[in-house]
């Protein structure tokens, strides 16, 4: 008898602390309920104090526009000088490499000039104005000589000469006749007096096409020409330098001129950023000038 009054008082007990323990988690989930949907204004507040409205966001873009027009044309001038300050530096690498592999090979190179109306995106193009897009080209004698008869000048013979390096373009500049410096410095306006016009590469130097031409590409047999080019540096197999060919003497300097241009259009005046690129006749020592 006594334990079965104990065991009900046992079930009574713990079923009284299960009664209470639900009762408890019923609370909990209701007050848990509750504190959520307080809560959900807050966090809905809170975005939209987070968010841009449609007339912020129509005045950040206003502002941007404006200063983009105000920094465009600033852009435009300094990339312009880069372009032709790069442009001059390629020039002198393309000298460089020509009197190296001259030296090198103990045989003459030929660094040729020429350009073309930068509006037509098709290369060659005979296109007028030729300007805006200057190609280089290095060539070299096969023999170690001349190839061409300086008594009998003519085309360098195509089949006796060997492409050095690719073909190189180079776009919005324009090779460009300068008036002298003064020689009393070592900037643009003070730069080395170039004195002859046959010692100079520009839109109207030298004066006359050269009498020894020559063509890309090369090769035997000689393939149909894309570019011939009548202007051009002669370095021979001791490092001299010279525009042309060997009937014009040594000169202590030369100089190639460039200015950078907007399109197929040559600048009506000189520009401010101008570049000369010079070298010696006797070094071939090649030094860049800047205005």
């Amino acid at each position: 008898m006594f334990p079965r009054e104990g065991s009900k008082r046992r079930c009574s007990g713990g079923c009284v602390s299960r009664r209470l323990a639900h009762q408890l988690r019923i609370v909990d989930l209701r007050s848990l309920s509750q504190r959520e949907r307080a809560s959900t204004p807050c966090r809905a507040v809170a975005l939209r104090e987070g968010a841009f409205t449609l007339l912020e966001l129509l005045i950040v873009v206003g502002i941007i526009g404006l200063l983009m027009v105000l920094m465009v044309p600033a852009f435009t001038t300094i990339r312009s000088g880069t372009d032709v300050t790069s442009a001059a530096y390629t020039i002198k690498g393309v000298l460089d490499t020509a009197r190296t592999y001259a030296k090198a090979n103990n045989t003459y190179t030929w660094v040729g000039f020429y350009e073309e109306n930068v509006s037509n995106p098709s290369s060659p193009n005979t296109d007028t104005p030729a300007v805006g897009r200057v190609i280089m080209s290095i060539v070299a004698s096969t023999d170690g000589t001349t190839v061409y008869d300086p008594n009998n000048l003519a085309k360098i013979d195509t089949t006796r000469l060997i492409q050095v390096g690719k073909l190189i373009k180079i776009e919005n500049v324009h090779l460009a006749t300068f008036t002298d410096g003064s020689s009393t410095g070592s900037t643009f306006d003070a730069r080395p007096a170039v004195t002859y016009q046959t010692a100079r590469i520009g839109d109207t130097t030298p004066p006359d096409p050269s009498l020894t031409p020559f063509q890309y590409p090369v090769g035997s047999p000689e393939p149909p020409a894309q570019y011939t080019f009548v202007k051009a540096v002669q370095f021979s197999p001791r490092g001299e330098a010279r525009i042309d060919n060997t009937n014009y003497t040594l000169k202590a300097v030369a100089e190639i001129g460039l200015e950078p241009t907007h399109g197929a259009t040559a600048p009506a005046s000189v520009p401010a950023n101008v570049v000369a690129i010079q070298f010696t006749g006797v070094g071939g020592d090649v030094r860049i000038y800047r205005r």
